[in-house]
């Protein structure tokens, strides 16, 4: 890169292999995101370590407990396919959890013996009573394709393909929701955020009076209250029906850049039945949120409400009240593509300068995306796409930072490198909370804001010989 404030880093690795993955893999993104449907239950087209796996992630992130089904693989389904397995599981968990959806994910088992998924499903369902078979979306999730992002995505656009059927790309007009006239739909479809970040959203889109359908919606299937008896679905979830309006809507809002065209539920929604898509970063900080808040007037025509005028100063005034304390203070970021962008972008904007930004994704768009979000910072970021944590740490070694920002596996780097740490972003499993992290909107970069000036004050004073209580 010319500009001064990107350097990419592309010497050779030293080993062949991953160590310490900057990512998570695919099938546990879908198998969220298919937990953000009302009714619906992930089933593994794989062998039960894979579903194991997920479910170890997802609890110790979440705090919840959650069921993933499995087609449950053994060595003869590797040799000689599953689709019996892939049926009888389909039959059991219909039986068994009367779901209103089912979302198939394939894994790397089943991919690589070539298990071919659609045509097992399209037979299975012209020998099954329509009226007594859930709504089945299939996404084809190999980990060595794709991170966990690449999953997360993915289903979100099989769930969409699967209950919002082509119209021949003819211009569908606005409709408006039942018992709800003269107003328009509007579709948002969130990155991979936490349960807070969801209910910030639907505080922010029922305050502009508006209908609408967030897609996933997690917040109470995967951050619900205690039960008196074990619920093998938990309530929550986006309805069915809403999912199914999201072709009458007159827009979506699509949090996130770096899904692939071909699989943007968004973009499917604009070719087939007319419906706008606008693609935003993730609303974090200052001018991000301005323009997401932007982006719901134009799709609403309707003015940002006096609230989250309110909570913008309030962020503006945090910024100036503790802007001595990170100012020119140098970080290490990591994580999904998308969060990465949306954290440097949110940190160059206060005055701290993003020193490596690295992900587990290969992305060509990812050095270009950095280098646009660090306008205020003259000092190099080194941005390591498809990287690992080892080598993220041989790179970090000579960056004098600060601190790192990220999810609970970057640990390895505060450890190693006696740096203080902030945790933000999936999965945070050695801390309480980290479902409840609120990272979008005005009130979400305050919160953030207080976290990193904490923690840098923490540091200092715990550094100090005189341990004084005054900074």
């Amino acid at each position: 890169m010319s500009e001064l404030n990107v350097a990419v880093r592309a010497e050779p690795r030293p080993f062949a292999s991953t160590r310490n993955s900057c990512k998570l893999c695919a099938p546990l993104g879908a198998c969220i995101a298919y937990r953000g449907v009302e009714g619906c239950i992930p089933l593994i087209h794989g062998s039960q370590g894979c579903s194991t796996y997920i479910r170890r992630y997802g609890i110790s992130h979440f705090r919840e407990p959650i069921d993933i089904a499995s087609s449950n693989f053994t060595e003869s389904s590797a040799i000689f396919g599953g689709r019996s397995n892939l049926e009888t599981a389909l039959d059991n968990v219909t039986r068994q959890y009367r779901p209103k959806a089912i979302g198939i994910t394939s894994t790397c088992l089943s991919e690589t013996i070539g298990e071919d998924v659609r045509m097992y499903l399209t037979d299975y369902m012209k020998t099954r009573d329509p009226s007594t078979v859930p709504v089945i979306a299939y996404s084809s999730t190999p980990s060595y394709r794709g991170s966990h992002m690449d999953g997360f995505h993915e289903a979100i656009y099989a769930i969409v393909k699967s209950l919002v059927p082509s119209n021949g790309a003819a211009k569908a007009e606005p409709k408006t929701a039942e018992g709800a006239t003269g107003k328009s739909r509007v579709n948002l479809i969130s990155g991979f955020v936490s349960t807070e970040d969801l209910r910030e959203l639907h505080d922010i889109l029922s305050s502009f009076g508006v209908d609408y359908t967030l897609l996933p919606d997690y917040s109470e299937s995967l951050d619900g209250g205690s039960w008196a008896e074990y619920q093998k679905l938990p309530e929550g979830g986006t309805p069915i029906a809403d999912i199914q309006a999201m072709g009458e809507a007159s827009a979506t809002l699509y949090l996130g850049k770096a899904v692939a065209d071909d699989r943007n539920a968004g973009a499917y929604l604009e070719k087939e039945r007319g419906v706008q898509n606008y693609r935003l970063e993730l609303p974090v900080g200052i001018e991000a949120s301005d323009r997401f808040f932007e982006a719901l007037e134009r799709v609403t025509g309707k003015k940002t409400p006096a609230r989250w005028i309110r909570a913008r100063g309030r962020l503006v005034d945090a910024y100036i009240d503790g802007h001595k304390y990170v100012s020119g203070k140098r970080a290490i970021v990591y994580g999904d593509e998308d969060f990465v962008a949306a954290m440097v972008s949110f940190l160059d904007e206060m005055g701290v300068v993003p020193v490596i930004a690295a992900t587990g994704a290969p992305s060509p768009r990812f050095a270009e995306r950095i280098r646009s979000l660090t306008r205020n910072s003259r000092k190099p970021c080194v941005v390591m796409p498809d990287s690992d944590f080892a080598t993220v740490l041989e790179a970090a070694k000579d960056s004098a930072a600060d601190f790192v920002i990220g999810n609970s596996k970057g640990y390895y780097l505060a450890r190693n490198l006696k740096l203080p740490m902030v945790r933000v972003g999936f999965p945070v499993h050695d801390r309480m909370g980290g479902q409840r992290i609120l990272h979008l909107g005005y009130r979400g970069a305050l919160s953030l804001f207080d976290s990193v000036c904490n923690e840098l004050m923490r540091q200092k004073q715990e550094a100090a010989k005189s341990g004084y209580t005054y900074i």
